[in-house]
């Protein structure tokens, strides 16, 4: 098993938001995290990759464990270069340009050569389809634009894993296709994925799990297509049953 997370508590101001989630990732996995607002989803994801400090909880990670709240900053650190976290609001550097903001971290943080950064990015940037953008700025791309070079600069670190945070919800719905364009990609090409997400066509048709979730609670877990076909809990049903009734 590639990661594992157990038992992930976290609280704010006394209200517990996660109540022992775990779960399981095999390589190549897609696992989407659904359920409804404030039930926990993206403070689990963010929780795996020492964004917030879990409360208490355990990551193993390609084998070596993590203590999820006393992780130290090497730890945290080694974790990182193995992972990449995509927001849904692209934390872009306006003041830089596209080749610019995927080369930054290679370059600061990855301390490689200017030139093969270069290289690298320019890769990264052709998977998303914005090779022909490199020397455009933020303020002058669309928000899937700015998405998929977001997405291009985790890849460019060439992760094990990339964590998806509700990467459509900033967006228009017409360009929203675009962005599920490269995750459908790269779920082809075998990235493993974590994805929270309200985009219920691609939980069904890309991703091979589910995981759905309410008040800081695992409700079900489930191959995708049982899912989405015959859900074993009630709360799943009237999930998928009121989704279906909002589409009318």
């Amino acid at each position: 098993m590639m990661l594992e997370a157990r038992n992930v508590h976290k609280s704010f101001q006394g209200r517990e938001v996660l109540k022992g989630i775990s779960l399981g990732v095999e390589k190549g996995d897609v696992i989407a995290i659904l359920g409804p607002s404030g039930s926990g989803k993206t403070t689990f994801l963010r929780c795996l990759n020492f964004l917030e400090r879990a409360d208490a909880g355990e990551l193993v990670f390609d084998g070596e464990r993590y203590d999820l709240h006393q992780a130290n900053r090497t730890q945290i650190a080694r974790l990182r270069k193995k992972t990449a976290f995509v927001f849904q609001s692209y934390n872009l550097f306006l003041n830089k340009t596209v080749l610019q903001n995927v080369t930054l971290g290679l370059t600061v943080a990855g301390k490689l050569k200017k030139d093969a950064a270069r290289e690298i990015a320019i890769n990264a940037l052709s998977r998303v389809g914005m090779a022909d953008r490199l020397d455009s700025y933020p303020s002058q791309l669309s928000g899937g634009q700015q998405q998929r070079v977001a997405i291009a600069r985790g890849l460019a670190s060439s992760p094990e894993i990339i964590y998806f945070d509700e990467p459509t919800s900033a967006l228009d719905p017409e360009l929203i296709g675009e962005v599920l364009g490269v995750m459908r990609q790269l779920a082809d090409e075998g990235m493993t994925m974590l994805v929270v997400t309200h985009e219920m066509d691609f939980a069904r048709s890309v991703s091979s799990r589910v995981l759905f979730m309410e008040n800081g609670s695992v409700i079900e877990e489930a191959p995708s297509h049982e899912f989405f076909a015959s859900p074993k809990q009630a709360r799943s049903q009237e999930f998928i049953r009121s989704i279906l009734e909002a589409r009318k």
